[in-house]
């Protein structure tokens, strides 16, 4: 006699690849359309499901919990998790996974890139070319600033900090200086090339500040309208961590003023809403967090969602533990 194969859902469109794997384990409802459901829609797809397969956006807490008593996993490709109430379901005995590391490499890239386009006014002088308005070469045209031996400034070391960090010291002959909420160890340290400060001195004296910090409620406009007021007129400010870090009005009320000279955002408060001004500054470049979006690495954090989903699920005794469970001790519970 056959065994009946649990249900899950699938929140959004993924790679065919993955869907096939998962069909292998569960019975598999997808969202091939790739409609963003509202909170009462997705309880309703949620029904009778022992799992559920998210990217970085869908709410889970717990009233959704509530309404969703036969859930036992809940596996997300994003690594940022702030979309989750994690203890909720460790307090309802659900397995709660995310994707780091598979990530790290590109979203590293790609902030180093954000940072580098900001600071030598790439968008704009492209924007600025697109409109034909390049009818002459000048001494100065989209002057900006240097990356190479200028002071980079990483707040949050976490994977990705790091990452950043080893692109400027080694590729760029970058100082590096550091903020974090516990210090790095003195090896990783020296290895980095990075120099740990106060959040106040790491403001002060970055050239170009890059935020790779979780988003929590602690951390909600970590950079302010203060905090702005701290760095060099001629810094640049890059945010790749999540939206709410930044507070996106003051921070366009100093593009607009030249407290700061330029900044580089893949997120934003309210995404994928933008804050209307910083849509009407040219000195800031603007990208709908896209941060991990190279298709290998896209792929990969698919993977590992589907891995963790697959162990969550396995009912056979000694199967293996999820690979990357944000709440292990309901793996022990169940044991």
């Amino acid at each position: 006699m056959s065994v009946m194969k649990p249900a899950i859902l699938v929140c959004r469109r993924v790679f065919p690849e993955v869907l096939e794997r998962l069909r292998e384990h569960f019975e598999v409802e997808g969202n091939d359309a790739d409609v963003v459901w509202s909170r009462d829609e997705l309880i309703a797809h949620l029904q009778g499901k022992a799992g559920v397969f998210v990217t970085g956006t869908q709410p889970v807490d717990s009233g959704l919990l509530d309404a969703c008593p036969t859930l036992r996993a809940v596996c997300s490709m994003a690594v940022g998790y702030n979309n989750i109430d994690v203890a909720a379901c460790t307090a309802r005995g659900v397995l709660v996974s995310n994707a780091p590391d598979v990530l790290t490499e590109t979203t590293a890239d790609f902030g180093f890139a954000l940072m580098m386009a900001a600071a030598r006014r790439i968008s704009e002088s492209e924007h600025f070319l697109r409109r034909g308005e390049w009818t002459k070469w000048s001494v100065d045209l989209f002057a900006g600033a240097d990356v190479h031996g200028a002071t980079l400034g990483v707040l949050g070391m976490g994977r990705i900090g790091q990452a950043i960090a080893r692109r400027g010291a080694r590729g760029f002959a970058m100082p590096v200086l550091y903020h974090n909420r516990s210090r790095l160890d003195a090896a990783v340290e020296a290895e980095l090339g990075a120099r740990y400060v106060s959040k106040e001195a790491l403001l002060a004296e970055s050239d170009h500040l890059v935020i790779v910090v979780p988003y929590s409620a602690e951390s909600h406009h970590l950079v302010g309208a203060a905090e702005l007021r701290r760095m060099k007129a001629a810094a640049t400010l890059t945010n790749i961590a999540r939206g709410g870090i930044v507070d996106d009005a003051a921070l366009a009320r100093a593009l607009r003023e030249g407290t700061i000279a330029a900044a580089g955002l893949d997120v934003f408060e309210g995404e994928p809403a933008v804050y209307p001004d910083l849509l009407t500054l040219p000195n800031v470049v603007l990208t709908p967090h896209i941060a991990s979006a190279s298709l290998p690495t896209r792929k990969a954090m698919a993977q590992l969602a589907a891995d963790n989903l697959i162990a969550a699920l396995d009912a056979r005794p000694g199967a293996k533990p999820p690979p990357t469970p944000l709440n292990p001790e309901v793996l022990a519970r169940k044991v």
